[in-house]
């Protein structure tokens, strides 16, 4: 892990997420809020991905917006068959598929209606960005995910 790696990680420690990586491709994910509902739970995640191409001296980075939730259901729907009694359903949401895509503040706004948070989205972008151009590198902010 690089100089610049561990000073971003060192940085977000506060945000108590989980970091991964795979074949040079980082990922931060953090839990923002929750919500509970009759035998269900959803929460509502931040996820970033960070490129790192260090013969381009590169750091591509983007952000999303997740939602998962887990619980029990009540039966089917009209449109199908009816069931009885109850069923255990577990759902995520990736924000990029769909009609969710768009900037973080846009997706943020959306998720605004069903959930409570205070949190800056902004503010870990530009400590990592600070930390890529303090190292020498650019920083790129990408909308769609960084593969």
């Amino acid at each position: 892990m690089t100089n610049m790696m561990a000073d971003i990680k060192k940085s977000l420690e506060s945000y108590n997420g989980k970091w991964g990586e795979k074949k040079n491709l980082w990922d931060f994910s953090t839990t923002i809020a929750e919500r509970k509902a009759f035998l269900s739970k959803k929460k509502l995640s931040y996820s970033l991905k960070m490129r790192i191409d260090d013969d381009a001296k590169v750091v591509r980075f983007s952000e999303m917006l997740v939602e998962a939730g887990s619980g029990f259901s009540t039966g089917g729907d009209f449109d199908s068959d009816m069931s009885t009694g109850f069923g255990v359903k577990k759902e995520s949401y990736n924000t990029f598929k769909g009609a969710l895509t768009g900037t973080i503040e846009e997706q943020s706004k959306l998720f605004g209606k069903d959930y409570s948070y205070q949190f800056d989205f902004k503010e870990i972008r530009t400590k990592v960005q600070e930390i890529v151009e303090k190292a020498g590198y650019k920083f790129e902010y990408q909308i769609l995910p960084v593969k």
